[in-house]
């Protein structure tokens, strides 16, 4: 069983005793359930942001220990004040050392659009995403048959939440549906963490025109985002090379001032 099965497996014996604590109906009387979302499609088709997606992530199976001193409070700060077009929350506590209250905080400090990135398979998870105060969710291909990606798109889409679908291979296109606009290509495979850019500027013609394409992980440098541009990527997500050093947001700070 590779690290993904895990990871689901995981959320699948927990998802239980999460839905007796916290009760579908106490989530939607949580203060944040009934904001309107702000729309990362709209930001990413205005063309008024750096287009990248910063991302506030503690620790993962593959490096463990990115960042255990980050205050969250700060670097979403920052991330918003030198130009994120979103930031992504880890909300994974056992894998990635996140937590709700990591995004609550985030959206307690920031205005930009806030993805909830975890590993989603369960409606209970969207009204969750709702009611911490998230704008946008990650549905993950490889974890979901196309009937469910479809049917929790349409779930997401009804709570007001925007859909990030992410695809690893062609063998995923199949999970792109109406009510998926944002299609990411993850660079790293979710089952040997390996990391091949290629993967990206290898899909981007065979994602259906009108849909918002954003490349995922190992991005490091201004000419990566532009060679992506110039195959039609309007978003770009990146996570450790911020959060591995001492001071995320002036590290993203420097690096959009060469944007």
């Amino acid at each position: 069983m590779d690290i993904l099965d895990t990871i689901i497996e995981q959320k699948k014996s927990t998802l239980p005793l999460l839905k007796g604590l916290i009760p579908p109906m106490v989530l939607e009387k949580f203060p944040f359930f009934n904001r309107t979302c702000v729309s990362l499609a709209e930001r990413l088709r205005a063309g008024n942001s750096t287009g990248i997606i910063t991302e506030f992530k503690r620790k993962s199976p593959s490096k463990g220990i990115i960042n255990d001193t980050a205050i969250v409070e700060e670097v979403t700060r920052d991330y918003e004040h030198f130009g994120a077009a979103a930031i992504s929350i880890l909300t994974d506590d056992y894998f990635f050392g996140g937590s709700s209250e990591d995004l609550m905080a985030a959206r307690d400090t920031v205005e930009i659009p806030l993805l909830r990135k975890d590993f989603i398979i369960d409606e209970y998870q969207l009204l969750e995403a709702k009611a911490i105060g998230a704008d946008l969710v990650l549905l993950i291909a490889a974890c979901l048959t196309p009937p469910e990606v479809k049917m929790l798109a349409a779930s997401a889409k009804s709570l007001g939440l925007e859909v990030l679908l992410e695809l690893h291979d062609e063998n995923e296109l199949e999970h792109i549906c109406a009510d998926t606009e944002l299609i990411g290509v993850n660079n790293r495979s979710l089952k040997t963490f390996e990391v091949n850019l290629d993967r990206s500027l290898q899909m981007a013609a065979k994602i259906p025109a009108g849909k918002l394409k954003i490349a995922e992980s190992g991005i490091t440098d201004v000419a990566q985002i532009n060679l992506f541009k110039q195959h039609g990527f309007s978003g770009f997500l990146m996570g450790e090379n911020f959060m591995k050093t001492a001071n995320p947001g002036d590290a993203f700070r420097q690096f959009a001032s060469k944007l």
